[in-house]
């Protein structure tokens, strides 16, 4: 089985790339953020084309999640239990389903922006709520992962260049304790059990040619629990999605499972 998560950065914008990298590379389940549309205007009839069914929850803005299936789609529930509001509203940044043998979390964690900014308490605000979350299907015996873009690098290798980023989001000891609350709640990263492979980063931003010099970060990530994780055989980031005209700056992260 094939799973994978990506930010793809418009779901408009990106749409026939999105469908040439659903026959080209084959993932039966496939978790999207950043939408950036609403639910109403997911295309669903063109991924049903392309044999897949849909879950998303949307509001035209920059957020935005959804579940991509051809395994069959239920059980699907959309925010986090607890799930803290900024400015006023509940923002779509998790949606939850089980697809076939796995249940999968599509999650868009909020960006933080900056330590002195409100987005940077409701990022840790969300994180707590998501380790509370994630607490009872990681401990259930269905393999469960809880992916997607979390606007955290767990550690300096996880980033080009640790000195510049020095005190800005991303890297900061508050918001790494945080992830390490959820990975508490008995998740553990996949990306680890790929060792054949260079440690990977999964986002370049589109200036200052930071693709063509692999100035990135490592950002999107596979939290599962030991029935996911023990199934784990194989875990890559496609960076050829990266390249070309029109690309997210995103890649996918993709991961393949013997069950």
């Amino acid at each position: 089985m094939r799973v994978a998560t990506w930010n793809i950065n418009s779901l408009k914008a990106r749409l026939d790339r999105l469908l040439a990298w659903l026959e080209s590379a084959s993932p039966d389940v496939v978790c999207l953020q950043e939408l950036k549309c609403a639910t109403a205007d997911v295309p669903v009839e063109a991924i049903a084309d392309a044999g897949y069914e849909t879950a998303a929850w949307g509001t035209g803005r920059w957020n935005g999640v959804a579940i991509l299936s051809r395994v069959g789609i239920s059980d699907v529930r959309t925010g986090l239990a607890d799930q803290p509001d900024f400015a006023d509203a509940t923002e779509p940044r998790a949606i939850t389903a089980t697809c076939g043998p796995v249940r999968v979390q599509s999650l868009y964690l909020p960006n933080g922006r900056d330590v002195a900014d409100p987005h940077f308490p409701y990022k840790l605000a969300f994180l707590k709520a998501l380790a509370a979350d994630a607490a009872a299907d990681a401990r259930g015996e269905t393999p469960f992962a809880a992916v997607g873009d979390y606007n955290i690098c767990p550690t300096d290798d996880d980033l080009w260049d640790a000195a510049a980023w020095t005190g800005t989001t991303h890297v900061t000891p508050q918001e790494r304790a945080a992830l390490d609350a959820v990975k508490a709640a008995g998740l553990a990263d996949v990306f680890p059990r790929a060792l054949k492979y260079e440690w990977p980063f999964t986002y370049w931003d589109y200036r200052n040619l930071d693709f063509p010099k692999n100035r990135g970060l490592r950002i999107d990530l596979a939290l599962a629990n030991p029935a996911f994780a023990a199934a784990v055989t194989d875990a890559y980031v496609d960076r050829n999605e990266r390249k070309g005209k029109g690309a997210s700056d995103h890649a996918p992260l993709v991961i393949d499972l013997d069950l």
